[in-house]
């Protein structure tokens, strides 16, 4: 690994260990979300590591950004999901985008100043994307939003929504996309989801009620949403898998640090065959899919995105994430299952990784997809 590499590791473990660890398991329990730990992310460099230097990203890889994201979610989940989704928001307007809408929006959710938010899901539409009802209709110089997104991470703190919403027939063609603000007229927040998990990330439903936005907010043209949508789930599926891949591998890290410690018939139960067998599986599963990760990584920053490795990696790593959480409650026995140690929180997050930027379903029919297109 680069000295680089090493020195993102090395900022992103002083961070996580002396500002989130300390409050992580309260915030948890109280559903707090703090903004400042996200400024704080974004002053340290880390929340527009992939937007281009001249709006004021860090111009890296995806790489890098696992590597980020790998190490924050050791210590919180929902953090990490925060800056992935705000950093996939600041892809699509780049590359979608008008330079002053690049100019005007870019900028703050690079630097930490504001967070962005994707809105696709609404209650009839979920892995049916292209089936949304949400409506935008022209009306003289802005166009007129009706219609509600649900499950929107970041909802009520973020500043920037992407929104999808139809503006001609049914089907994907129908769809476009639109930069909606916080504070917009007839913009307003449904209820605050009770999750089992990522518990300090809020997730809010978004309501429009002739909500009027600008024509010049727009992203690209007319008919062309579901293409601005679409054009970032190989980046999302990669960073959701780094992001398993950091939370199994700090619950495999808590269950061989509690096993050393923890003494039973007189020695520690590490040296029962039995928990070894377990651990070893344990680090195997995590390892295998850290590499598939960064396989999808490395292709995406080399030019030669591959939508067949992004989804096996996506549902690798969720899939390790959850199984490996599983166990390292069991390896912990009975404080596995308290508040005393996190593994019981990191088994609630793993879950809906499996879930998110595409059910682990859904990764199934795209990679076999991809294997009826090469083997016909």
């Amino acid at each position: 690994m680069s000295d680089f590499k090493d020195e993102i590791i090395k900022e992103v473990r002083k961070f996580r260990q002396s500002v989130i660890d300390p409050i992580i398991e309260e915030d948890d329990e109280n559903e707090k979300f703090r903004m400042d730990i996200f400024t704080k992310l974004g002053e340290l460099g880390f929340t527009g590591m992939t937007t281009d230097e001249q709006y004021e990203g860090a111009g890296l890889g995806y790489t890098d950004f696992c590597i980020f994201l790998e190490e924050l979610s050791k210590s919180s989940v929902p953090y990490a999901v925060t800056v992935s989704v705000s950093s996939m928001v600041q892809s699509i307007i780049q590359k979608f985008g008008s330079e002053d809408q690049k100019q005007t929006y870019l900028p703050p959710m690079a630097k930490g100043e504001e967070i962005g938010a994707f809105a696709l899901t609404e209650s009839s539409s979920g892995s049916d994307a292209t089936s949304l009802k949400t409506t935008a209709v022209v009306k003289g110089d802005c166009y007129i939003l009706n219609g509600s997104k649900l499950w929107i991470t970041s909802g009520g703190v973020a500043k920037t929504y992407l929104v999808m919403a139809r503006t001609g027939g049914t089907g994907a063609g129908g769809v476009s996309a639109f930069i909606v603000r916080d504070g917009d007229p007839g913009f307003e927040y449904g209820k605050a989801e009770k999750k089992m998990g990522w518990r300090t990330s809020p997730t809010r439903e978004l309501l429009f009620k002739n909500c009027k936005i600008p024509k010049d907010r727009i992203l690209g043209e007319e008919g062309k949403g579901i293409n601005a949508a679409f054009s970032g789930l190989d980046a999302g599926r990669i960073t959701i898998g780094a992001i398993s891949v950091g939370l199994a591998q700090r619950a495999l890290e808590e269950s061989v640090k509690y096993s050393l410690s923890r003494e039973q018939f007189g020695e520690s139960i590490f040296n029962f065959q039995g928990l070894q067998f377990m651990m070893s599986e344990m680090e195997v599963e995590t390892t295998c899919a850290r590499l598939c990760v960064y396989e999808a990584a490395r292709l995406l920053d080399a030019g030669t995105p591959n939508s067949k490795i992004s989804s096996i990696s996506k549902l690798k790593a969720s899939d390790v994430a959850m199984k490996v959480s599983t166990d390292a409650v069991q390896v912990l026995g009975g404080v596995g299952y308290t508040k005393e140690y996190p593994t019981e929180r990191l088994m609630r997050d793993a879950k809906v990784l499996q879930i998110v930027e595409g059910t682990n379903q859904i990764q199934k029919l795209v990679i076999a997809r991809s294997m009826k297109s090469e083997y016909n």
